[in-house]
């Protein structure tokens, strides 16, 4: 049974998407053992709640030094002993020492397809208007395994979804969440739970 951590900090809709996949079995043999918030207004906490999953907040806020509240998102996660730690919506930067402890372990969603519109300061609705900034036909999203870079892990899925010419970020934001990361969220983390995902030199390995 893959033990799962899951990070987030604003509304959830990625958490959701993973408790109704274990609901309705698209996940398999897997299980959520909490969820942990810097943001003690996340809505993703209600989630929680409502599903029954053990969740708390450890605030950067609540800390005189950045490194403390390292240590105690760190101590936070190792309470629940998980075998995966997944980002939904995680607006803090992983410490490097929490990456290293939990190398290959650590998976991220980003709604854009990897290597386009990612990297410093491409994250939530930025990331949508740079894609039509840009004008592009394609945009995505991508789950990734979590190295010390910024969105520069393993790739695992990638789903692309069309850009409409009408489209304002938020509608877009909208249409790639529902078509692209709440589909391959779920399935990357099945494939984890069934032992089908390698990683060997810098690129993942999938079990057919």
């Amino acid at each position: 049974m893959l033990k799962i951590c899951v990070l987030v900090s604003g509304g959830g809709t990625n958490l959701q998407a993973i408790i109704d996949a274990l609901d309705n079995k698209t996940i398999n043999n897997a299980k959520i053992v909490g969820v942990i918030s810097n943001n003690p207004g996340a809505f993703a906490l209600e989630r929680a709640k409502k599903a029954g999953i053990d969740c708390k907040c450890i605030s950067p806020k609540t800390f005189d030094k950045r490194e403390e509240f390292e240590d105690a998102l760190i101590a936070g996660v190792d309470e629940y002993k998980p075998d995966l730690v997944v980002l939904a919506g995680f607006m803090v930067v992983i410490p490097p020492k929490m990456i290293r402890k939990y190398k290959n372990k650590i998976i991220n969603i980003h709604p854009s397809l990897i290597p386009s519109f990612c990297g410093t300061g491409y994250y939530g609705l930025r990331v949508h208007e740079a894609v039509l900034e840009r004008g592009v036909k394609l945009t995505g999203a991508t789950v990734h395994f979590v190295d010390e870079g910024t969105d520069t892990g393993p790739i695992i899925m990638q789903k692309a979804v069309e850009v409409k010419s009408d489209d304002t970020p938020q509608v877009l934001q909208r249409r790639v969440m529902e078509q692209a990361e709440w589909i391959i969220m779920p399935r990357s983390i099945d494939l984890i739970a069934a032992g089908k995902v390698t990683v060997k030199d810098n690129k993942t390995i999938i079990d057919k």
